[in-house]
């Protein structure tokens, strides 16, 4: 036995529809991916079964002759004909070559009483039908239910199907229904047997089988092969034969069939979700969204409101450490402003962030989050859209949380006092030294000088007197000059420590925002990029 060499591009095909499937689930149809799985399981089946065999399917209603005409084709009494119908319960099969024709037997589901072999002297004349198995199905329209069921599988497996129609019901409305208008694109592998065709005249037969040619291209049948037939006399038996003959000689029956069924389902899958430009589509989340993103949800949590806080609380502190002392000593029998604006309190603050700060805001976060699923699903599918916003929700619970728990360890330290204030203190400090210095000695030349003993004469000289004075006003102006200096590298550092503590906020709102949305998102982004490809691909 010989497995199917399948036609190029037909392996690539059935991978992508394998690939379609298993992207689908919860987006496709269940039915279509049902479908498509039972596809893709009889065709794995069909090709590593024998090739060299062409399993060909009589179908047809209640008295269309359909048991006769597989008798006649055989050239034996294989199948039971009679007036009551339908006499066909179970499927019977006459095969021309039984080497190897077994495990697909077995696979058609065939019973081994019902399978007749045509052997030998049986088979002289019959040579081009060598590697035919053919079947005769139960009446399709059959009212034992068993029977119907079985007929429509076998009419799935089947590599090629023999349609026998009924002169008085070749237009019955359940087999066009129900099979007919399935055929699109299987005209390889299907052909319309008008059959007793004794019981009309020329004229009657010839027009009937241009109405059904009509008729079945009305149904989407762009090449239909109408072969007539009467079973009773052997009109049209051999041109029947003929034309399973060709395609037994050819041994693509099968690859045929697959094609077909492949193309039908993926019209059925396009109609459903159109490739349109869905390719266009991103399938991740550029860096400009991922930015707006963080940007949102920094303003969520307030990182702006946070670092105005913070660069507050340092130009305050810094005042205990810096600045002229005189005007800071002064301010002390004002209002602490830090009490007033109760900064004193923002390292709390700053460190929580409460939770319940953050829950007022959950709005703002869900709002985020929304807009970017909102920007990226813009033209797909309804299904894959909502499947976007989804995985951009699936961790939005947890997101708030996240982010305070994060952005709490990065609280500035509030009590750190860098080097160079207390090195400023220390000269500040050194001035006023100096200033309480000139001072005493002002006060001692203007009104002790008698009392000093001689060797401290210099500090009552009435002619140094003026350079003391210069030399205080340098002093303070010194002073005041260093506190302006100060307040410009206090502000200065300020700045920057709110840089920083925004760097740092927002690496970490990037950080969670990237493992809690981003993450889920592209994954959604992938699997629709990669179901587009898969169906772009089924439908080369």
């Amino acid at each position: 036995m010989t497995t199917m060499t399948t036609k190029p591009g037909l392996a690539a095909r059935l991978s992508a529809l394998a690939k379609v499937v298993e992207l689908g689930r919860g987006r496709l149809d269940k039915k279509l991916l049902d479908e498509a799985a039972m596809l893709l399981l009889q065709a794995g089946d069909r090709l590593k079964l024998s090739s060299e065999h062409t399993v060909v399917a009589l179908a047809g209603g209640t008295g269309s002759g359909k048991s006769s005409l597989f008798n006649a084709i055989s050239g034996l009494e294989l199948s039971p004909t009679g007036v009551r119908r339908p006499t066909t319960a179970r499927t019977h099969a006459c095969v021309w070559g039984v080497e190897g024709a077994g495990p697909l037997l077995d696979w058609l589901q065939i019973q081994e009483r019902h399978r007749f072999s045509r052997a030998s002297a049986l088979d002289r004349g019959d040579g081009q039908l060598h590697g035919l198995i053919l079947l005769d199905l139960p009446d399709h329209d059959s009212i034992r239910a068993l029977a119907d069921t079985e007929a429509d599988r076998l009419i799935g497996l089947a590599d090629l199907v023999v349609w026998v129609l009924d002169p008085q019901k070749y237009a019955d409305a359940s087999t066009h229904r129900r099979y007919v208008t399935e055929l699109a694109g299987h005209e390889a592998v299907t052909v319309f047997a008008l059959n007793q065709a004794d019981r009309l005249t020329a004229e009657e037969l010839a027009e009937l089988v241009i109405d059904l040619n009509d008729l079945l291209r009305r149904e989407g049948v762009e090449h239909p092969s109408v072969v007539p037939t009467s079973a009773a006399t052997g009109r049209g038996v051999e041109s029947l034969k003929s034309v399973i003959a060709t395609a037994v000689a050819r041994r693509r029956a099968a690859i045929h069939k697959l094609e077909a069924d492949l193309h039908r389902l993926e019209r059925r899958i396009s109609e459903s979700m159109p490739l349109g430009e869905a390719l266009s589509s991103p399938s991740s989340v550029d860096e400009a969204r991922r930015l707006g993103l963080t940007d949102a949800l920094c303003d969520a949590v307030g990182v702006p409101a946070v670092g105005d806080a913070m660069e507050n609380v340092y130009a305050e502190r810094s005042n205990q450490w810096v600045g002229w002392p005189y005007p800071r000593w002064i301010g002390k029998f004002r209002t602490d402003p830090l009490k007033s604006l109760r900064l004193d309190d923002v390292s709390k603050e700053i460190r929580g962030i409460t939770t319940a700060s953050v829950s007022a805001q959950s709005a703002e976060v869900g709002n985020a989050v929304q807009a970017l699923a909102d920007g990226l699903s813009m033209g797909m599918h309804p299904v894959w859209r909502t499947a976007v916003h989804k995985a951009a929700r699936s961790r939005s619970g947890q997101l708030p949380q996240a982010l305070t728990d994060d952005l709490a360890q990065v609280a500035p330290q509030l009590d750190r006092v860098p080097t160079w204030w207390r090195a400023l203190m220390l000269w500040q400090y050194f001035l006023v030294l100096a200033f309480v210095a000139g001072l005493a000695w002002l006060a001692v030349g203007l009104f002790m000088p008698e009392q000093l003993p001689p060797s401290l004469e210099l500090l009552g000289d009435s002619a140094t007197l003026p350079w003391v004075g210069l030399a205080m006003a340098a002093v303070l102006g010194l002073g005041a000059l260093s506190g302006i200096a100060s307040r410009n590298f206090v502000e200065l550092g300020a700045s920057r420590e709110r840089e920083r503590l925004e760097r740092e906020m927002r690496r970490k709102v990037a950080a969670v925002s990237a493992t809690m949305v981003v993450e889920p998102v592209e994954t959604e982004l992938n699997r629709h990029h990669s179901f587009y490809t898969a169906l772009r691909d089924l439908s080369a």
